[in-house]
């Protein structure tokens, strides 16, 4: 089973991909950016913000879905500049119950899309 997951609470897909795909037993995110919905552009400010932002997306989609933050198993956080992760992190934390954190791997690339700071995917099970 595979359904496609859609809401306007988070930035449309610009391209030939799903907001998210529920895959029946689990559910996996597109990237999300730092895109606030509702003008299309990024929000204002640095890393925290943007990192606050793309998890603001990814929220959105999991509620769009009928699940919460606490059914993420792994996220995978794209940034690009490591010397930004101490202020990633600390947003981040702010986003899942202390005791049930998912799994991370978080990564510098070299670029992101409209050179965002920052992208951030998951895995949720259901």
């Amino acid at each position: 089973m595979k359904k496609i997951i859609a809401t306007n609470n988070a930035p449309g897909a610009i391209g030939p991909y799903s907001q998210a795909i529920d895959c029946g037993t689990f559910l996996i995110t597109s990237g999300q950016l730092p895109v606030d919905p509702a003008t299309g552009a990024f929000v204002p400010g640095g890393v925290a913000e943007q990192t606050r932002q793309s998890l603001t997306n990814v929220k959105a989609i999991l509620e769009a879905a009928g699940l919460t933050m606490d059914n993420v198993v792994k996220t995978t956080v794209f940034l690009q500049n490591m010397g930004d992760f101490a202020a990633m992190n600390a947003v981040y934390a702010e986003f899942f119950t202390e005791g049930n954190y998912p799994a991370r791997s978080a990564v510098e690339v070299a670029k992101l899309p409209k050179d965002a700071l920052v992208e951030i995917e998951a895995i949720c099970a259901k």
